[in-house]
């Protein structure tokens, strides 16, 4: 089964400096952990919020918004998808993820299986 893990942050609970080297050394050895155990397919982080643009659609009008958002208290900063057995096997994935980013980092991963044909 494939899960999608997103990986959310508060921007302000976060270090202004963005992650450290320290941290993108042990990101690069969990990533290769995941590989040689055949279960990552996919991952990525994403840029600031003001790089970026929403999209709504409300009652069939769509409003175009550019970033930065302030209203916005979590936004996705990364995610990974992986191949799994059970959703228990993912959330030990997500843990180790954010277990590398200590103390600095206020950090939330939601694990979801993807929805495939039957």
């Amino acid at each position: 089964m494939r899960y999608m893990m997103l990986l959310r942050l508060d921007p302000a609970k976060a270090p202004t400096e963005g992650p450290s080297e320290e941290l993108m050394t042990e990101m690069g050895k969990l990533l290769e952990d995941m590989t040689k155990a055949g279960v990552l397919l996919d991952t990525g982080g994403l840029r600031p919020t003001d790089e970026g643009t929403v999209i709504r659609q409300v009652a069939g009008k769509q409003t175009v918004l550019d970033g930065p958002f302030a209203e916005a208290k979590e936004v996705i900063g990364g995610y990974a998808l992986i191949q799994a057995k059970s959703v228990e096997e993912a959330s030990q994935w997500a843990s180790r993820f954010l277990a590398i980013h200590g103390d600095e980092w206020e950090i939330t991963a939601e694990v979801r299986q993807v929805d495939e044909p039957a």
